[in-house]
């Protein structure tokens, strides 16, 4: 989503267990572990820009590649382990890809920075978006995110800064940042509450996604690398929540970009629509003006 797709950038995890649920506060050694991560992420991107490997992950392996390109979605973890642990905390790295076809690189940059239309195009994880600058390169705008499928009455309220690389004229690559997330409590009942930065039950600290864009093929390959920041869970309940946690993360994943899918093919067909009814409209015209000079 120019920014990521993001679901441009849907929470990764909002599903604990009810003991894992009581209130948590983000460890300095946590954030500490998270910033190692992303900087290793931030430089496995700018590798994918170096001759001689793959810009897209999808060609590192030509049966991937053949899966994305016949229509599929494909999603899988990224490392050995997901979520990876770190003090206090779980890592949640995931990566997935779909190809758009018919469109080009300037039609899905359109639809996936037109940050307004979120709560309509991410339902419905997305309540609520709005834009709160936007530029060539960068843009910073807002959602509210939920997940009705979980018994916690929690949404995240989070803002978020999308910059925008273009690698060539068919390349381009975003990098996205949730800059700030606070967890409401008890929403949408006459308790809810918007509690501060960094504290609340953990369910995502932090968000980080890289999207990567290339046309060719005849359509355009989306890439989507989300990366969130969770709590860790009590050792006693690992075994029974963490593929509960891979399940959610990787159907939320692919959820989000197949809604990117649609969405660009909804924008399109759009504008042919229109660009036919223009052309209708424009030929209509010009034989009427030569009926009135017979």
């Amino acid at each position: 989503m120019a920014g990521t797709v993001t679901t441009h950038l849907i929470p990764l995890i909002t599903l604990l267990c009810p003991a894992a649920v009581h209130s948590a506060s983000l460890e300095p050694t946590t954030l500490k572990a998270w910033e190692e991560y992303i900087d290793s992420a931030n430089t496995r991107m700018e590798q994918r820009l170096s001759n001689g490997i793959a810009f897209l992950w999808v060609d590192e392996e030509t049966d991937r590649l053949q899966k994305v390109r016949a229509g599929e979605i494909v999603v899988s973890p990224v490392g050995p382990q997901n979520p990876k642990r770190v003090p206090s905390g779980l890592i949640h790295d995931w990566v997935g890809a779909a190809f758009i076809p018919g469109a080009t690189l300037p039609d899905v940059l359109q639809v996936v920075r037109n940050y307004e239309q979120y709560k309509d195009l991410y339902q419905p994880s997305v309540i609520d978006s709005r834009v709160i600058d936007t530029s060539e390169t960068k843009d910073r705008f807002s959602m509210l995110l939920i997940h009705k499928s979980t018994f916690l009455k929690t949404a995240l309220d989070a803002d978020y800064e999308s910059r925008y690389v273009h690698v060539d004229d068919r390349r381009a690559y975003s990098i996205s940042r949730a800059t700030r997330i606070q967890e409401v409590d008890e929403y949408g009942t006459p308790a809810q509450r918007t509690l501060q930065q960094d504290e609340g039950k953990g369910i995502i600290w932090r968000l980080f996604s890289i999207t990567r864009y290339a046309e060719r093929d005849g359509g355009v390959y989306l890439e989507l690398e989300a990366i969130g920041l969770s709590r860790d869970l009590p050792a006693s309940l690992r075994f029974l929540v963490e593929p509960i946690i891979r399940r959610v993360s990787r159907a939320s994943l692919a959820t989000s970009l197949r809604q990117t899918e649609q969405a660009v093919r909804a924008s399109t067909e759009l504008a042919a629509g229109k660009t036919e009814s223009e052309r209708s409209s424009t030929t209509t015209r010009g034989l009427n003006t030569v009926h009135s000079f017979r």
